[in-house]
């Protein structure tokens, strides 16, 4: 079984990632349970904006991507919060077109069997930030994520913060880190759950 962690932090590579951090947990849950887990940073990559699986431009990485969505039976979205939403890296934006938007051409893809290509993935959430917003960043990711066609299990999440305001990120404060990594655990173990169901009894393509 496969995992793909996409980190849509806004900080490039080999900058400390606070959310990279959190969603480090539950790869390494899932790693225990067998899954062959990749991590993207999608800043690093050159995602144009656009609505397609195909290239926008030449340069465009995202067909890659793409065909690491389809490998993979489980993907982690992970995302900081800005202003209370995700970050622009998570979420399409009229200049900053990313991982969400280009992921909308997949309500048009079908497999041979007629189902949709994200049928049969299972898919979570990991949300960081020195202000509060974490609950709606999460609807909001698992809300499209739902829409394309994943398995959202129950507590598929995790998160940090301390509050509203400015504050310490999650690499510089120990403050709730421990409930930040036992839900990431557990959220780890119920995306493989979910995962190994659909894999022994998938879901058929709706009907006609």
């Amino acid at each position: 079984m496969k995992a793909l962690v996409i980190n849509c932090t806004l900080k490039r590579a080999p900058e400390p990632s606070n959310t990279g951090a959190l969603a480090g947990v539950v790869a390494e849950r899932l790693e225990k349970d067998g899954v062959e887990v990749e991590v993207l940073r999608a800043v690093d990559l050159n995602i144009e904006p656009g609505v397609t699986s195909e290239p926008v431009r030449e340069g465009d990485v995202w067909p890659g991507v793409h065909d690491k969505l389809l490998d993979a039976e489980i993907l982690v979205t992970a995302s900081p919060t800005r202003l209370g939403r995700p970050s622009s890296v998570a979420w399409g934006h009229p200049l900053w077109g990313r991982v969400l938007e280009r992921m909308d051409a997949l309500m048009s893809e079908t497999d041979d069997e007629g189902r949709p290509v994200a049928y049969n993935r299972v898919a979570g959430v990991v949300v960081t930030g020195n202000e509060d917003g974490a609950h709606h960043v999460i609807s909001e990711i698992s809300g499209a994520l739902a829409d394309l066609g994943c398995t959202i299990p129950g507590q598929a999440w995790t998160y940090w913060h301390l509050g509203p305001g400015p504050g310490p990120d999650h690499l510089d404060d120990e403050r709730g880190r421990d409930w930040s990594h036992r839900t990431g655990r557990a959220m780890a173990a119920n995306l493989f759950g979910v995962a190994s169901a659909l894999a022994a009894r998938p879901v058929s393509a709706p009907p006609g």
